[in-house]
């Protein structure tokens, strides 16, 4: 029998897709890319924003003109959580809903589809791998506290749950044995992983992730700005393996609507950790995340956080525009700001984004970077490559290389930048 899996929404929920592909290969099930050809396929669905709902839905319904070939259809992820019995009133065509609770049981599904006289459970141990080979996300807990008033999360995860620092460990040396080079670390909020365990914390599982043999790189993603302590930016700092990279969602610079987003800390917090970083760390990439059109977002909060963004020269920086979702306490709230004004404003912070990208990566060039290459690009002619300043998330840009000579996916070359293309770079082989 053939799966497809169509995986949506972010790094954490792909975790989950492969997981399922490595529980469908224990049970004989070949994979396959062409839905028409599949028997069964899986749909991993998010369901955070309006925008990622209405994907969810059309690939679900997409999946479901297969079943005129007799296909099977199965719909989990956070879409599934969140409308589990209004999806099944509305579109009980789909043969099987699971939710987040369920995942252990997504083995007896496969049990009934294959006649199996063996059950197999989910294991972080067992993933098939859908990012390149030589790349993978370590999700290190489940969940959120944090709570923020515009946020579904916390409603659709449940609270923080920190997975055991030894399964981690087992886990990330497994994939390192199977010949992942490079480790991003994934969870909705890393910097609280360990505050609900016994005397543990990111930078002590950092410094644990680090002595793996045989591990290149280490990433660590979504770090909440009030958590990063002295002590893990020591470790970022004097791990040799660690990207110099901060991925730091703030949403915003304006501290009234932090306080009003339920966001901890304010605009001098902020202002203070970027000062800290770049201080001791000054080869550091800082990237952020930051919403717009949120409630009673004026114009003069606006010009705050523009002002933040100049001044502060973010190296990435994705935004996106305030999504009302039912059940948030954002959803109550008066003042709404008009989709026109919120695109309006995404865009002309965009537009400051490009300029300091652009300057960024002009400062790139002449210099000798180490980069992973990702893949041949055979209608381009050069390599698809990323140094430690380039996340594997497809936000970041990437560097194409040219080279006379056959490399190797999945090995490491330094490079010469030679041209800006923009929010990707031109390099040649050293």
């Amino acid at each position: 029998m053939k799966l497809g899996m169509i995986s949506l929404g972010c790094a954490k929920n792909l975790v989950d897709s492969e997981r399922v592909l490595g529980l469908a290969k224990s049970y004989q099930f070949e994979i396959t890319n062409k839905m028409p050809e599949a028997d069964v396929i899986v749909v991993n669905t998010c369901g955070f924003i309006e925008s990622a709902k209405k994907e969810a839905l059309d690939a679900i319904f997409d999946a479901l003109q297969y079943q005129e070939n007799n296909a099977k259809v199965i719909v989990m992820g956070c879409l599934v959580e969140r409308y589990y019995h209004d999806l099944k009133r509305e579109i009980p065509e789909v043969d099987y809903y699971v939710r987040l609770k369920d995942y252990d049981y997504i083995g007896n599904i496969f049990d009934e589809l294959t006649f199996s006289s063996k059950t197999y459970k989910l294991s972080y141990n067992n993933r098939l791998l859908a990012t390149p080979k030589h790349s993978a996300y370590l999700k290190i807990s489940d969940g959120c506290d944090n709570c923020c008033t515009y946020c579904a999360i916390p409603l659709i995860r449940g609270r923080y749950r920190s997975r055991n620092p030894e399964e981690i460990l087992e886990e990330a040396k497994t994939l390192v044995e199977n010949g992942v080079k490079e480790i991003s670390v994934i969870a909705q909020d890393t910097t609280r992983y360990g505050t609900d365990l016994k005397d543990y914390s990111l930078a002590k599982l950092l410094t644990e992730l680090a002595k793996i043999d045989n591990l290149v790189s280490l990433r660590v993603l979504y770090l909440y700005p009030d958590e990063i302590t002295d002590e893990l930016i020591e470790v970022i700092k004097n791990e040799a393996k660690i990207a110099k990279y901060f991925d730091i969602p703030i949403q915003h610079a304006s501290s009234k609507l932090l306080k009003a987003m339920n966001r901890r800390g304010d605009e001098t917090l902020l202002q203070n950790l970027i000062d800290k970083i770049r201080s001791l760390i000054p080869e550091a990439v800082i990237r952020t995340t930051l919403l717009v059109g949120f409630p009673g977002e004026t114009k003069e909060d606006f010009e705050i956080l523009k002002a933040f963004v100049q001044k502060n020269r973010f190296e990435r920086l994705g935004i996106f525009t305030y999504s009302d979702e039912e059940n948030t306490k954002a959803y109550q709230m008066k003042n709404k700001v008009s989709k026109k004004t919120a695109k309006a404003r995404r865009d002309e912070i965009m537009q400051i984004q490009q300029q300091i990208v652009t300057s960024f990566n002009d400062s790139r060039i002449g210099n000798t970077e180490k980069v992973i290459i990702d893949k041949y690009v055979p209608s381009k002619k050069q390599y698809l490559a990323r140094s430690n300043k380039e996340a594997m998330d497809d936000i970041d840009g990437v560097i194409y290389v040219e080279s006379n000579q056959q490399l190797k996916i999945g090995e490491y070359y330094p490079v010469r930048i030679t041209k800006n293309l923009g929010y990707d770079l031109l390099a040649r082989l050293e």
